[in-house]
């Protein structure tokens, strides 16, 4: 048998819509206030998609974005794999529409739904295909418009989400110093009823009464989600250092799914995680789902955090439920 390849990351790009929603603009919306929507959270604001712009439209610029960082053409891809939650419609994929609107040519793909755990676990897809010989360019997109599957007369889920993409190439490693090291996902589906959009699928068919019912809209617990992934979160990383023999001291960089703030910092200090190594920008862009981590891993280049050889280490938590934790050196 032959040993397998490591997957490292070769590019990055981002991409949000310029468009702000801030906590002064929903306080005219709903009974809720800045100061509320901060302390519960860390959300200032969120950017959010113009009606008819759609999350290929976001996941195909995050993606020419990390193409001309590479320097690449889109048809020197292999494969293209969307992680998204709000595709533009149930088919085609989201990533037939990229790789058409990308221009690339020969190029297979798929989508991968895991709501906000959607990026690490169509990284770790994408690593496997290089892993094994089978591709040696990958592109992994995490991109969602949840603006278009939000209530903006529920104030306990409109508060919290905003649209985002981010894109990563990945390509084999020529040795070990760098590239993606292990990881862990679980599932519980026992937590689907605490976050989930009943409307719109095969067992309750978009109809007059699931719309009037306000159906097709994200519909939460906030208090069991919170619960959970405070526990998990912190639970999935202490196990994949473990597993790794490493403690949280001796990761560089930690990023994780931007949910709220709290959970952040719950995970950090049960880690023992250095201040400076955390990763936040909730403040800036809300819960971009699928968005969330390429959007914080390119706040950290832009914040010094992020440099050649650094230990990182990606978490997350999601509906579902799926839980997600990958460790890797930063090879750019």
């Amino acid at each position: 048998m032959s040993q397998l390849v490591r997957a490292k990351i070769t590019a990055l790009g981002t991409y949000v819509p310029p468009r702000l929603l801030t906590n002064d603009d929903l306080e005219k919306l709903v009974e809720t206030s800045n100061d509320w929507i901060v302390e519960r959270t860390g959300i200032r604001e969120r950017h959010i998609a113009d009606k008819g712009v759609a999350s290929s439209d976001l996941a195909t610029e995050a993606a020419r974005r990390a193409l001309a960082e590479r320097g690449l053409e889109a048809s020197e891809l292999d494969v293209i794999i969307v992680a998204t939650v709000t595709p533009d419609m149930f088919f085609p994929s989201t990533a037939c529409l990229v790789q058409h609107k990308l221009g690339a040519k020969g190029v297979w793909g798929f989508d991968l739904s895991a709501a906000c755990s959607a990026f690490v676990y169509a990284l770790q897809t994408g690593a496997q295909f290089i892993a094994t010989g089978a591709h040696k360019k990958v592109m992994v997109i995490g991109a969602d418009v949840m603006s278009s599957i939000i209530d903006y007369t529920d104030r306990a889920t409109c508060v919290i989400f905003g649209d985002g993409a981010g894109a990563v190439i990945l390509e084999p490693a020529e040795d070990d110093s760098v590239g993606l090291i292990d990881f862990l996902h679980e599932m519980d589906g026992s937590g689907g009823c605490s976050l989930y959009m009943p409307g719109g699928g095969s067992l309750h068919p978009s109809t007059r009464e699931t719309v009037e019912k306000r159906m097709h809209y994200v519909h939460q617990d906030g208090q069991a989600v919170f619960k959970f992934a405070v526990r998990k979160q912190a639970e999935i990383c202490e196990k994949l250092l473990t597993r790794n023999r490493l403690k949280g001291s001796d990761i560089d960089t930690f990023i994780p799914h931007q949910a709220n703030l709290r959970i952040i910092k719950a995970t950090a200090e049960r880690l023992g995680l250095k201040a400076e190594s955390v990763v936040v920008n909730i403040d800036r862009y809300g819960n971009t789902t699928a968005g969330t981590i390429p959007l914080a891993m390119e706040t950290a280049r832009q914040e010094g955090k992020l440099k050649k050889g650094n230990l990182v280490m990606l978490a997350s938590v999601g509906a579902g439920f799926t839980v997600g934790a990958t460790l890797l050196r930063w090879a750019i």
